[in-house]
């Protein structure tokens, strides 16, 4: 178990010293040009990755929300959150908008349909309302003369 260790710990040093280095801007390398940390590293197994880590970085934490590197720096968005974008919020509230007024629309024609409907059996009770009601009315005016 041990044997392992002496080679895992190493690489994994490695690693993370060659990943930490590509991700740092150019500016922030010290003492050498970033391409030569990258050599130290991975020529110089053990000790390359420590010298990496002990001097070859600012470690201050960058100002102004830096990136890694400079290709990320140039297309990174000004805002983090999509609720600090003015632009996102706007095409929120137009959604809604939109999706309230599909409502709203469909809802006025559910009652106008309905209202039609009513109006149309009101006017078929009016029509034969009168009729029955007669009929109702005669009907019964039959029976109480025969009794």
């Amino acid at each position: 178990m041990l044997r392992v260790l002496m080679y895992l710990v190493p690489l994994a040093l490695t690693i993370y010293a060659f990943i930490d280095c590509l991700n740092t801007p150019e500016d922030e390398a010290k003492h050498l040009p970033k391409i030569a940390w990258v050599f130290i590293i991975l020529l110089f197994w053990i000790v390359g990755p420590i010298a990496w880590l002990a001097a070859g970085k600012l470690r201050n934490a960058p100002a102004g929300g830096r990136t890694p590197s400079e290709w990320h720096r140039d297309r990174r968005t000004q805002y983090v959150a999509p609720d600090d974008n003015p632009e996102f919020l706007k095409s929120l509230s137009e959604d809604n908008e939109r999706e309230d007024a599909q409502k709203d629309e469909a809802l006025l024609k559910s009652w106008e349909a309905d209202l039609r409907r009513r109006e149309e059996e009101l006017k078929r009770q009016e029509e034969d309302g009168p009729n029955k009601g007669d009929q109702g009315d005669q009907g019964e005016g039959k029976k109480g003369g025969q009794d």
